[in-house]
């Protein structure tokens, strides 16, 4: 049994350094890995990467993170990756990485995704050049995360993380007005035509836990303000025989 466990939407800043790290040490008990699922800080500045790298530095677990759009906000987005990599992190963008766990190779691709909406009332590359340009970096994000996850083919445990949310089930509670800016459909997309075994995501503070693509692929928001705690633990069985 894999022990994956996440969170997202921590917005740490200097004020709130060491809240999250008396959990954080627990870890060892209780997973195998974290995963961050993006908006670690409150403004995207170099000084609130270095909080969390802190937070996370010297966990008896992996730690693998992607950025949400608070970590972008100060336009540093590079600056705050590099950070956190100093701290141990594993920041995927439309990559993956692999671990071995207790003999069973587990395999995470990443991407911060981005919106766009959901079937039936999404956007499309159509009109404005702003808006071709909106929905061609939803759909590059998406390529991403099925690259990357055609790429852990080899991976007995396959995990997606991104921020932004690939289904509608987990937004539920949020005003449908803003479903469109906080997730697609298409990461959905990649994530059936990949494979997976789970997929992670923030965003949605207002949004429901649990959920699932059309391909039947288990998601979990884990939004800090969703989950109500400092992570969540997802068990996940490898494949036997």
């Amino acid at each position: 049994m894999i022990r994956v466990a996440a969170v997202g939407d921590i917005h740490l800043g200097p004020d709130s350094a060491g809240t999250l790290r008396p959990a954080f040490d627990t870890l060892g008990d209780c997973a195998d890995l974290l995963l961050l699922a993006g908006d670690l800080t409150r403004h995207g500045t170099r000084e609130e990467a270095r909080v969390v790298a802190e937070e996370v530095a010297g966990l008896p677990v992996p730690v693998v993170a992607v950025l949400g759009n608070h970590d972008y906000q100060s336009d540093q987005p590079d600056a705050v990756t590099r950070e956190l990599v100093e701290g141990g992190v594993h920041v995927l963008e439309g990559a993956g990485v692999t671990f071995d766990i207790r003999g069973v190779t587990v395999g995470v691709a990443g991407t911060k995704g981005f919106g766009g909406g959901f079937a039936g009332r999404s956007a499309t590359e159509f009109g404005e050049p702003e808006m071709k340009a909106f929905i061609r970096y939803s759909r590059a994000c998406a390529d991403g995360l099925g690259r990357s996850l055609r790429e852990l083919d080899g991976s007995s445990v396959r995990v997606a993380l991104t921020h932004f949310s690939p289904v509608p089930d987990t937004l539920a509670g949020e005003p449908p007005e803003i479903y469109p800016f906080l997730g697609s459909y298409l990461l959905a997309e990649a994530i059936d035509g990949a494979g997976a075994d789970l997929a992670v995501h923030g965003h949605a503070h207002m949004g429901t836990e649990h959920g699932m693509t059309g391909g039947g692929v288990r998601v979990r928001n884990v939004a800090m303000p969703v989950i109500d705690r400092a992570f969540a633990v997802y068990h996940l069985s490898p494949p036997t025989g």
